[in-house]
């Protein structure tokens, strides 16, 4: 087994890993859930794993399917808690708010756009690597990004921000 490359690779993947969850739709503690379970799997299969031609691109297939599975799994309508989040965004110059406007936006799009940005945007595959993580054709990628750059482009909390 390779143990310490793994290590490695995880040591240097894991923040990257947690944030695309995030902008996947995860809160910060199931996004952590999420990529442990996506790791453990690679650690099973880590020989597949380092013989991919596209490592990241592997790891972040596992990530989607390990994602996706968790939302069939659970029921994700009212979830108790503690402390009202804020219903607006108080200073677009404030990175804080500018990051969680951002992510509202994200909530809004349909699971399958939502990861076509993230993918995209975020962790900057290609669609040829996009495509392959999603298992879709590149004309589908494609067409994931353009439906959900429109609704993006017409969203007025980020007309806002862009004005700003």
């Amino acid at each position: 087994m390779h143990e310490q490359e793994f290590t490695e690779y995880v040591a240097v993947a894991w923040p990257r890993l947690v944030r695309s969850a995030i902008l996947l739709g995860c809160s910060p503690t199931e996004a952590e859930d999420v990529v442990q379970t996506a790791l453990t799997r690679c650690l099973v299969h880590w020989g597949r794993v380092r013989r991919a031609d596209d490592r990241d691109a592997y790891v972040y297939r596992v990530l989607v399917n390990a994602f996706t599975t968790s939302r069939q799994r659970r029921w994700w309508g009212e979830r108790p808690t503690d402390v009202l989040p804020e219903v607006g965004v108080d200073d677009p110059t404030d990175a804080s708010d500018l990051g969680d406007a951002v992510r509202r936006c994200l909530d809004r799009l349909p699971d399958d756009q939502r990861t076509a940005v993230v993918l995209r945007y975020y962790v900057h595959l290609t669609e040829a690597q996009m495509a392959e993580v999603l298992r879709v054709a590149p004309g589908t990628v494609k067409s994931r990004l353009s439906r959900a750059l429109k609704v993006l482009a017409a969203d007025e909390t980020l007309a806002e921000l862009r004005g700003a």
